[in-house]
């Protein structure tokens, strides 16, 4: 778990913080990313809504989660590069082989910019998602 501050900031390691109050809805964190990440950011987004169409978005740690129930189901960040989606589920073989070519970490999917998302992977992850969830 990252260090607070008393200003609010959290500490993401080095000399990085960011503040978790910076953004005040998923839009307006969306809007300040460079056209390319937002554009694509957007997409994932829909994609995560659709799976999940009974969940509400909000921000978390800085950035979009969705949740289920006031938990988060799902994280998702655009990057200068990339854009994430986190946390991987505990899921069959079948998915895990489809994410592993996005797989950074444990717990993150990355796509790189300039490449097609796979959007059915998305979804596979929010499925699972709300399956460890039983939902």
């Amino acid at each position: 778990m990252a260090d607070q501050t008393s200003s609010g900031d959290v500490h993401i390691g080095g000399d990085s913080y960011i503040s978790v109050d910076a953004y005040i809805s998923v839009d307006a964190y969306i809007a300040s990313l460079p056209d390319a990440v937002g554009t694509v950011l957007s997409q994932v987004r829909r994609t995560v809504g659709k799976a999940a169409p009974h969940a509400r978005e909000t921000i978390s740690y800085g950035i979009p989660a969705i949740t289920v129930d006031g938990k988060a189901l799902v994280y998702f960040a655009g990057w200068k590069h990339h854009v994430s989606v986190y946390p991987v589920p505990d899921a069959d073989a079948a998915f895990h082989a489809a994410a592993a070519p996005y797989r950074s970490g444990r717990g993150t999917l990355r796509f790189p910019l300039g490449q097609p998302v796979p959007h059915d992977l998305v979804t596979d992850l929010v499925t699972w998602r709300l399956r460890e969830r039983g939902q």
